[in-house]
């Protein structure tokens, strides 16, 4: 399970053997929320998050939403390097917040 971001306290990961659309996982505690990124022609048109614990913290779902909106892309080329390229990338921690 690569982790490619911690923001602050938020564990940013995409889990083995990933499959599309493209998305992350983001742990806080014991919750996890799901954020899937819809692209077509190299560019993100939705984002959707899906709550799979049902507990996650609301003020941190909001400074995951913040952290997304701003890097998006960043995501988006992570995932092509480790499961298109098989890049090791290391884990970028960012403890200020973003917005």
């Amino acid at each position: 399970m690569p982790v490619i971001y911690e923001y602050l306290g938020i564990i940013i990961s995409f889990w083995s053997n990933e499959h599309e659309p493209i998305h992350i996982h983001a742990r806080y505690g014991d919750s996890i929320v799901k954020v899937t990124l819809y692209v077509k022609n190299g560019k993100i048109y939705s984002i959707k998050y899906k709550d799979e614990t049902e507990n996650f913290n609301k003020s941190k779902l909001k400074q995951l939403k913040d952290f997304v909106s701003v890097y998006k892309y960043a995501i988006l080329y992570a995932w092509e390097q480790v499961f298109n390229n098989n890049a090791t990338l290391k884990k970028v921690i960012i403890n200020k917040k973003i917005k």
